[in-house]
C-alpha cells in the first residue's frame, strides 16, 4: 500500500523502515533533512514539504502523522487537511487528547476527508517486536488502511476499538496503567535495595520473569536496566510526563471513578522534579514550630 509518513523521529523511522519490510511504498517528511535522508536509506522516498508529499500520493491518499501531541499534531494535520481531497484519510499516531481527535474528524469529514486516531504502543522496540495499534474511526477507513495496520502490529496486536476519538482514548488508559505498573516495581526495588540483605536486584527481575505473576515486558526492561548500572547511579531522579496520566485522572473526576493508584504515581512523577519542595520545607518547619523538633538548616 502506497503511504505518506510525517514526522521521523526514533519511532516514526522504525516504523517507516517496518513498512518498508512489509512491501509498502512509503514518501516521507520531516522538518529535518538529515531525517529525510535517514528515511531514504532505508527505502522511502524523501520529500521536502508537505505539499510534495501530498501531490506524489495516488488517491485516496493516505498519510499517517507521527509528531509530538499539540501545537505540532494540529498545525500538521490542519495543514494536511487543506491539501488532501475527498477520500483521502490522515492518521494520528502520536499521543493526542481524545477530544482533539473528535474535533478534528469532524472538521475534516465537511472536506470528506476521513480521520483516524491510532493510540501506538511499542516504542523503540516496536521495529523488531511491532507496535501494538488501538485505532479508533470509521469502519470503512479503518478497514481501508488495514494492510498498514496489519504490517505495523505483531500478530493479534491490531483491533478498531470505535469511532473517532477511541483510539487515543484507550491509548490514554494504557499509558495511566502503565503509570501504576512503573510505581509498583519502583517502590518494590526500592524496598529490596534499602533492605539490610545484599539482594542482586537484575537476578530477582530475571527470576520474577520466569512464572511469576507479576512477570511483564516492564519488569524485563527493569531487569536490563538493573543489569547494566545496580545502583541506578547514572541517572537522576526525575521523572517526566507526557499527559496522558493528567487526561485519564481528569476523565476519572468527570465521571467519578476512583483511579488512587493512577493519582499516586502522577503526583509521584511530579514530586521528582523538585528537589527542595516548598510543602516539605514547610513541613519541617511546622514540626519545630509546634514541637521543637530538629531541622536542617539550608546551606547559605
Amino acid at each position: 500500500m502506497q503511504l505518506g509518513f510525517v514526522g521521523l523521529g526514533k519511532m516514526g523511522l522504525n516504523m517507516v523502515t517496518r513498512l518498508i519490510r512489509g512491501g509498502h511504498q512509503i514518501a516521507a517528511f520531516d522538518r529535518s533533512a538529515d531525517a529525510v535522508a535517514r528515511a531514504e536509506t532505508a527505502g522511502a522516498r524523501g520529500v521536502a514539504t508537505l505539499d510534495a508529499l501530498v501531490a506524489g500520493l495516488t488517491p485516496p491518499r493516505a498519510v499517517w502523522v507521527m509528531v509530538p501531541a499539540g501545537g505540532p499534531t494540529e498545525s500538521t494535520v490542519t495543514s494536511l487537511g487543506g491539501l488532501l481531497s475527498a477520500g483521502d484519510a490522515i492518521i494520528d499516531g502520536g499521543n493526542t487528547n481524545f477530544h482533539d481527535d473528535v474535533r478534528r474528524a469532524q472538521t475534516l469529514a465537511a472536506k470528506g476527508v476521513q480521520y483516524v486516531d491510532a493510540g501506538t504502543s511499542g516504542g523503540i522496540w516496536g521495529l523488531t517486536e511491532g507496535y501494538c495499534l488501538m485505532v479508533g474511526g470509521s469502519a470503512d477507513a479503518c478497514r481501508r488502511l488495514e494492510p498498514i495496520f496489519l504490517t505495523l502490529a505483531p500478530e493479534g496486536g491490531y483491533l478498531r476499538v470505535g469511532d473517532s476519538g477511541a483510539g487515543h482514548y484507550v491509548k490514554m488508559v494504557h499509558n495511566a496503567i502503565e503509570y501504576g505498573l512503573m510505581q509498583a516495581y519502583a517502590e518494590g526495588f526500592n524496598l529490596m535495595h534499602a533492605s539490610d540483605y545484599r539482594i542482586d536486584t537484575a537476578k530477582v527481575a530475571a527470576l520474577w520473569m520466569h512464572g511469576s505473576v507479576v512477570r511483564s515486558w516492564l519488569l524485563e526492561l527493569t531487569g536490563r536496566a538493573l543489569q547494566a548500572d545496580p545502583a541506578l547511579a547514572s541517572l537522576e531522579a526525575y521523572v517526566e510526563d507526557s499527559g496522558e496520566g493528567r487526561w485519564t485522572l481528569h476523565e476519572g473526576v468527570d465521571r467519578a471513578v476512583p483511579l488512587p493508584v493512577l493519582s499516586a504515581a502522577l503526583f509521584t512523577r511530579f514530586r521528582s522534579r523538585d528537589a527542595n519542595p516548598f510543602g516539605e520545607r514547610l513541613l519541617a518547619a511546622l514540626r519545630n514550630q509546634f514541637g521543637g523538633h530538629a531541622v536542617k538548616k539550608a546551606d547559605t
